[in-house]
């Protein structure tokens, strides 16, 4: 298209590009650049020795008899590759024989991945062949502790016994901006992570999930984050390696040392890049899924509607690219959705609303609500057959072009486009 604007925007495991009209207003909306390590490999190493909290990994595991490691499920772009040999390595150096470490999957309720997903999760050959890794089943009660109920929100404990029974308890995953839970990483690769069924489907129930400060980039009184930390805490002894990645998902940030302190410190660093004011809200948003692998089902795409509605003015339209290669998601998300699009918006919250123990992967639907009530969603996505789009609840779209020359007749005005979708966190800030 000659005397056009072009964005790529992530999509599966590449881009797509989008070419507007230069008469288009076009307000592309990235992360501030983040740093890139020039050494990552080095960098793994030093945190994993000189955490900034604890004594260096080396140390931590002398005279330890055993280790679970837990890493994110296939849904999370985590480095595994870059960190789970070097500390296997300080681990069996210092007296933990391999065959007593065990790398936990946290699935939490996601279904369990095939070999090929496992060794793309483990991303080491090596790992693979010299420790065993397991795959976290939250609905098998016999693998479970049962660690009691919180406090605050009277939340039934259930985890993994793996991690609850290990010498050496380490969680390692990314932190980003989490639509519900505030930020990924640290706590939340406990529970959900490697939580049991009854714990993880009591804090995605409605009283959690309608609560106002359960969303993105909040800890300040946030219910899940709140549940997550006391269950963390019922664990007792626990460390966690925290990682940064950026958009071309190299490493910006690495650190090592107490799960909840590491954690607080990872947020700090990421925030200053996620978060980005706007002065303007817009009758147009066009957002991605971020690209695979978050984009592989429509139920992770949920995420990208919910993030940028801080800057979407009521009434007006979101237009959502995901390729969705793997279609809608499980059997019991496809039947939320089914029941969405039966009853309607506000009869199906109305339905969610006494549930003490919430259907699996419902919660995902009850967040859609959340841009559906702001307005109109459109959906690319190439991955879903004409079934799958009708359960979507949402408007499908052929072109991305065609969709927002539309929104723009609808209502005239600027376009954000945010390619990295909700790893970026538009937030209204009106000039003064």
């Amino acid at each position: 298209m000659d005397d056009s604007t072009q964005v790529d925007l992530l999509y599966g495991r590449g881009r797509l590009r989008v070419e507007l009209p230069e008469s288009v207003d076009v307000e592309v909306i990235r992360k501030r650049p983040l740093p890139k390590l020039t050494d990552p490999r080095r960098a793994v190493e030093d945190s994993l020795d000189h955490p900034d909290d604890c004594p260096g990994l080396a140390e931590l595991a002398r005279g330890r008899r055993n280790a679970c490691i837990v890493v994110c499920d296939i849904t999370r772009p985590v480095p595994n590759h870059l960190f789970l040999r070097p500390m296997l390595e300080r681990m069996s150096a210092s007296g933990i024989p391999l065959a007593s470490i065990t790398i936990l999957i946290a699935n939490g309720m996601h279904r369990a991945g095939d070999d090929a997903e496992i060794a793309e999760i483990i991303g080491d050959p090596w790992v693979v062949e010299n420790v065993r890794v397991v795959s976290h089943d939250a609905c098998d009660r016999a693998s479970l502790t049962d660690l009691g109920r919180t406090a605050a929100s009277d939340c039934p404990v259930w985890v993994n016994r793996l991690l609850v029974d290990a010498d050496l308890r380490i969680v390692t995953g990314l932190v980003e901006p989490h639509f519900m839970a505030g930020w990924s990483g640290g706590r939340k690769v406990v529970a959900p992570g490697v939580a049991g069924e009854d714990t993880i489907r009591t804090f995605h129930s409605s009283r959690f999930m309608e609560d106002p400060r359960a969303v993105q980039c909040n800890l300040e009184g946030n219910p899940l984050h709140l549940a997550q930390r006391e269950i963390v805490h019922r664990i007792g002894e626990l460390y966690a390696l925290n990682t940064v990645i950026d958009e071309d998902r190299d490493l910006s940030f690495v650190n090592f040392g107490r799960i909840e302190e590491s954690h607080l410190r990872a947020v700090d660093f990421v925030q200053a890049y996620a978060v980005v004011d706007s002065p303007r809200r817009f009758h147009t948003v066009v957002t991605s899924s971020a690209g695979y692998p978050l984009d592989r089902t429509y139920y992770q795409t949920i995420k990208g509607m919910v993030t940028p509605m801080d800057i979407l003015e009521p009434g007006g339209t979101i237009i959502m690219v995901s390729e969705c290669s793997e279609g809608l998601g499980s059997a019991h998300f496809r039947d939320a959705q089914r029941r969405l699009v039966a009853l309607g918006m506000d009869a199906f919250a109305e339905s969610l609303s006494h549930k003490e123990l919430a259907d699996i992967d419902e919660w995902q639907t009850e967040m859609q609500l959340k841009p559906m009530r702001v307005g109109t969603i459109r959906l690319y996505a190439t991955g879903l057959d004409a079934d799958d789009l009708l359960l979507t609840g949402v408007e499908p779209t052929t072109s991305v072009e065609a969709a927002v020359l539309r929104s723009i007749a609808e209502h005239p005005g600027a376009v954000a486009v945010i390619p990295e979708g909700p790893y970026v966190i538009p937030k209204y800030r009106p000039v003064g």
